[in-house]
């Protein structure tokens, strides 16, 4: 059998960091939005020192987004950060630029490193070679389908996550769209706001009236985010029987209340899983309570689990 999987979320305060270890998760993505992008919440380093002491309480661990797209300005303070985020005891880090894992290497080896290339990870070769230069593990693309997923890892010198729930990005600007707007109208603004995120804004598509892409805006630019959350709760199992390291449940956007509970839920189905493997059904309880939480104008869809891909 394989081992069982872990359960990974990202969080944006320490109040979030206790609730979700306490309702099942297994490991936090934290992190600064100087550095990581499309976080649910900024932390500074002693934030982070502190988020590891609340994890070693629940015997979780507490991985850290180094994400974003990385400029000559942005690399002058990066080894200072590393050396800190090491000090605070952090288990990895996640990045997708070069210059992040040169950065790690050179003075914090001790780091594991976890290769997020959005997506572009999308095949085990260059996963492969991603853990020939330091990566202990690859996050998939969203856009790959379950047999491509499950077809991964025997063939992987490294961990494998899979995002499993919640809304993904679908766009990514530098440009600051919102804000931009909002000066142009001359209305006030403060610079450092999340406009998306604390004005509810969406995006809506003249031919697709009916569904609203949620805009998360901070100071790395606009992303719009999914019309749909990934659920793939019902098929879990094939996940778990192929060997996928990691599972994600993206917590953006989402109230703690609703993001508990689908914690809550997929743990029940990995516990029962490795109960008994051969005997595992889903209880349709755990899939029920979150259909009573889902936002009614957000629909949970299996992404792109099941759609045939055209290259």
């Amino acid at each position: 059998m394989s081992k069982k999987p872990e359960l990974l979320v990202p969080a944006g305060s320490l109040e979030e960091l206790k609730r979700y270890f306490a309702a099942g998760a297994d490991a936090a993505l934290v992190g600064e939005a100087r550095y990581g992008m499309r976080l649910p919440g900024d932390m500074t380093p002693q934030d982070i020192a502190e988020a590891v002491q609340v994890a070693r309480q629940y015997g979780a661990k507490i991985y850290v987004s180094l994400n974003n797209l990385m400029t000559n300005d942005m690399l002058e303070g990066l080894p200072d950060y590393v050396k800190q985020l090491a000090e605070c005891g952090v288990d990895a880090v996640e990045f997708g630029d070069p210059a992040v894992l040169q950065t790690v290497r050179t003075v914090a080896p001790q780091l594991k490193l976890h290769w997020n290339a959005e997506m572009t990870s999308t095949n085990y070769a260059t996963a492969n070679y991603w853990g020939t230069k330091g990566a202990s593990r690859v996050v998939l693309a969203r856009e790959l389908n379950m047999d491509e997923i499950t077809a991964m890892p025997p063939k992987l010198n490294i961990e494998a996550e899979v995002q499993v729930h919640g809304m993904t990005n679908i766009y990514h600007s530098k440009r600051r769209l919102v804000h931009s707007y909002m000066v142009s109208q001359g209305r006030p603004v403060d610079p450092d706001s999340n406009l998306g995120m604390s004005r509810g804004l969406f995006l809506i598509e003249a031919e697709r009236p009916d569904e609203k892409f949620p805009i998360f805006e901070d100071i790395n630019g606009t992303h719009i985010m999914s019309s749909d959350d990934i659920c793939i709760l019902e098929d879990l199992h094939l996940l778990m029987a192929a060997g996928v390291d990691s599972f994600k449940i993206e917590t953006l956007l989402k109230p703690a209340s609703y993001n508990e509970v689908v914690i809550a839920s997929y743990r029940k189905a990995i516990e029962a899983y490795f109960r008994d493997p051969d005997g595992y059904e889903l209880d349709e309880n755990w899939l029920e309570a979150i259909r009573e939480i889902q936002d009614p104008e957000r629909e949970l869809t299996f992404g792109f689990f099941y759609k045939e891909q055209v290259y």
